[in-house]
Parts: structure tokens; sequence; C-alpha cells
């Protein structure tokens, strides 16, 4: 890691959020993880950052922030640098009024590891980290080594559901137009954060998310004032991340991808979306679990993903010697 510079300002977080302040943390995490502001792209990020060995980044989805790789972290820790992120507009990064269609945020993201002194990377998403994920990688092949991707839909990419579908579709879904409204969408949640987050945890869980963490994620959002326009930023710009997406996919990725759904949820629809823009493609379906792949089904996640990344620190550990 590059020592820190006049241009890679770092601070030691301390507020709700960070390693500090997060429950329910495994056994020894803070005396591998820390929390850092990074300034990087004219943004103040958020990043917990542990471990040794070539950079992994890790890109949390909707509604959620670092937390959600926590019962990963440790063990990926073991043979990588691992920089769990906060999103623009989530958790302790900044959370400015625009900036959150895929490339900017891509941008974010590539901006980070520069000042962090990573040329190259590779990368995990989840949710909303999925489609950041492909953005990452398309818009900067020469940046990322390998893509694994979970649990969502690309816009532009996966073909769009039918408005009137099946009451489960409509459960999965509804948020996408929610989340798009300006302002009455805020109007709406703001005071009730417990009943709408709680609800999108709940019913998009196989194996239910402890109270505790939903409380974790739901008091997250509840927070900061801005909190509510930042989680729902990806969201209102869909159409730009549409756009942008239907001119990626004029050039296929070539790079290796893992795609894992989670069989009560998207399922083999991750790797359906992913061969459409990728020629490698890996798919997993993780049985008895639902969205939260990370959080439901850990120790299948961490198997794969270990599986999956083993060359790219193999050919990191040949390239050091």
């Amino acid at each position: 890691m590059t020592p820190a510079s006049a241009a890679t300002r770092r601070w030691r977080p301390e507020g709700f959020g960070s390693v500090g302040t997060s429950p329910g943390l495994p056994a020894g995490f803070g005396q591998t993880f820390s929390s850092r502001f990074v300034r990087a792209g004219g943004l103040r990020q958020h990043v917990v950052i542990g471990g040794d060995g070539p950079p992994l980044l890790l890109v949390h989805g909707w509604p959620q922030n670092w937390y959600a790789w926590r019962m990963l972290m440790p063990a990926l820790a073991r043979d990588y640098t691992v920089i769990a992120v906060d999103q623009r507009g989530i958790g302790l990064t900044d959370k400015p009024k625009d900036g959150y269609d895929t490339r900017t945020l891509a941008g974010d993201l590539v901006a980070l590891m520069d000042a962090l002194g990573h040329e190259r990377f590779a990368v995990a998403g989840h949710d909303t980290g999925m489609p950041i994920g492909y953005a990452l990688a398309a818009d900067h092949p020469d940046r990322i080594d390998r893509l694994a991707v979970a649990e969502a839909v690309i816009p532009g990419v996966t073909a769009s559901p039918s408005l009137f579908g099946t009451a489960r579709g409509n459960d999965m879904l509804w948020h996408f137009p929610f989340n798009r409204l300006d302002k009455v969408n805020e109007q709406l949640v703001r005071g009730r954060e417990d009943v709408y987050f709680g609800w999108q945890f709940t019913t998009k869980a196989a194996r239910r998310l402890p109270e505790r963490d939903v409380r974790y994620y739901v008091d997250l959002l509840a927070s900061h004032r801005d909190a509510l326009r930042g989680s729902f930023g990806w969201y209102r710009a869909f159409e730009a991340s549409f756009a942008q997406n239907e001119q990626r996919k004029a050039r296929r990725l070539t790079l290796p991808v893992l795609a894992i759904g989670g069989a009560a949820s998207v399922g083999e629809g991750v790797g359906n979306t992913m061969r459409s823009v990728a020629d490698d493609v890996r798919s997993l379906v993780i049985p008895d679990c639902g969205h939260w792949v990370a959080e439901e089904a850990p120790e299948e996640m961490l198997t794969a993903l270990t599986a999956f990344l083993a060359p790219y620190r193999a050919a990191a550990s040949r390239s050091s010697r």
C-alpha cells in the first residue's frame, strides 16, 4: 500500500457504520480490519481494509453497506488484501446529489483503488454491486482481473419483466419503480425506515437474517438526513445507466466471471444475464438461499469465491517472486 500523501488523505472514522461501532462482527475482526476515509475522485469514501495479498474489492448492494461482507472477510483476508467499500451515497461515504450512474460509480472505485496503490484487482459485487461490477469490467478492462457477481439484474442487459406479473415477481421488483421516484419515496419512508427496509430484508430472504443485523441497516439508513436520498441514487440514475449499458454490450467481457444466485431468488438468472455480455462465465445457484447470499449462505459463497479467485492469487504470487 502506498504511504499517505496530500493526494491520498486518510482519516479514521469512528461514527456509526465504522468497524468500531458495528455489532456482531466475527471474533478478532477489529484486529485484522480497520475503517478508513480515503479522498479519491473528489469523494470521501469509507472503506474497511485488512489482510495481505492481491487486492480484492467488495462492492455491497442496496440497502446495505460494507457490513454485508463481514462473515466472508476474515477468511478472504488470509489470502487477499480485502477492501470493502461504502458506495457513493451509502454508509459513511459522501452523499452528493448526483453521480449515481454506473459509469460514475465505477469511476469512484477506480479512483479509490488508484489512491490505495492498486493497479489491477479482483471484484466481487452483490445486488447493485453487480451492475457496478459490470461497469468496472466493461469500462476499465485493463484494471479488473476477475469478476464475481451475485443476485441482481443489469439495466439494459437483463430482459425487463412484465409490469403485470406474478405476486412473487411483484414482491421482488416493486422497489425498482418506487425507489426511482423523486422525493415522495423519501417522504413516505422517512420515520418508517423499519417498515420499508424491514419488509425488504424479510421478504427477500430464505434464511431469515437476525433482527440485530436488520436493525443495524435500518438504523444506518435513518442516521443521516441524506441517507435515504443516497440510497435511492442508483435507482434514480437508472435511465443513464441503461443507456451506458446499451453501449457496453457492443464489447463483450473476456475476463473470467462467476455468477451467483440464490435458488429462492434470482437463481440462474444471474448466470443468464452475465452470459449475454461475457464469454467466460461459470454459474452457481445456492440451494435454500434467498437474495442476501453473503449473509444467508456465507460458507457456500466463500467456497465458491475461494475456488474462483485461486488462479488470480496464484498468478499474483508468481509475479511477486
